[in-house]
């Protein structure tokens, strides 16, 4: 249809658009669709191990369906998410190296650490076991003898837990194994899934998260070599950053994930990821 020309025309459009104009204001921004906001959604810095391992896929829709909170995750080494977080890049920190969670909290960026669940650590390698190991379960003396046999060993080398704990273990046998980088002690600077698949082209030995040891399906010759021992187990904390470090936290929202987490559902939903019919971490009451 046209327009007629003319002044009464055009005073009556004028007219026109201004009544819509005031009836859009009358309904006000909360009339409007949902579809037309942003889900409520917060930051959770992670480690590689967590994703890798598949269960954020399985627990996080869990979460966002019983809350209509969306988690959206940065994955990445331990010490880097912990550095994210404490550049007040994440709303809440879930990673693995209780020594160092506990200095963010003391440090002032964290409200409070809340043991939240664990599994454990493998020493993994070629089937064929040049260093002798297979079937000890003694991890500190299953790297002394990686060590003694030059045998090709895998490390993260990204300042991630896992690669903190296997500092941790050639500290305890009084070996400095990065005086070797380059010969039999590779640093790779990657996230374990990259890790792994380097010590399984390479046919090594690497340090290995049950979780993402039993998800991982490229395996080729690698094997469980060292299991068992209970100085490999692997514990994770999740922590609230403290608004008083970075006021735009989402403190509510990262408080109801952390108690989702520790509920009994949040519990039920940890302990019922499997992987071929394996549990890969155990939930914390």
């Amino acid at each position: 249809m046209r327009l007629r020309s003319g002044p009464n025309a055009w005073r009556r459009l004028l007219t026109g658009l201004a009544l819509v104009a005031m009836a859009i204001t009358s309904l006000g921004f909360s009339s409007f669709p949902a579809w037309s906001r942003e889900k409520p959604f917060i930051i959770l810095a992670s480690t590689t191990s967590t994703q890798n391992s598949g269960l954020f896929r399985h627990i996080l829709p869990l979460f966002t369906e019983a809350s209509g909170i969306e988690v959206r995750v940065v994955a990445v080494g331990t010490g880097a998410a912990i550095r994210n977080a404490r550049n007040g890049d994440a709303d809440v920190l879930l990673v693995h190296h209780k020594a160092s969670e506990e200095k963010f909290v003391a440090d002032g960026f964290g409200l409070e650490r809340h043991p939240l669940m664990f599994n454990d650590f493998i020493i993994a390698g070629p089937g064929a076991d040049p260093a002798g190991i297979r079937g000890g379960n003694s991890a500190r003396e299953a790297m002394r003898a990686i060590a003694t046999t030059k045998a090709l060993f895998i490390s993260r080398g990204d300042e991630s837990g896992t690669h903190k704990r296997e500092l941790e273990l050639w500290k305890h046998v009084g070996i400095e194994p990065r005086s070797a980088s380059g010969t039999w002690y590779r640093e790779t600077g990657s996230g374990m899934g990259a890790a792994l698949n380097i010590a399984a082209g390479m046919g090594a030995h690497i340090l290995v998260d049950r979780g993402t040891w039993l998800s991982f399906e490229n395996r080729q010759g690698l094997k469980s070599l060292v299991e068992g021992d209970p100085g490999l187990r692997n514990e994770y904390g999740v922590i609230l950053v403290s608004r008083d470090k970075h006021p735009h936290v989402k403190s509510k929202e990262g408080a109801a994930f952390i108690a989702w987490l520790r509920s009994k559902d949040g519990r039920a939903a940890i302990n019922g990821f499997t992987v071929n019919g394996q549990r890969l971490f155990t939930a914390i009451e």
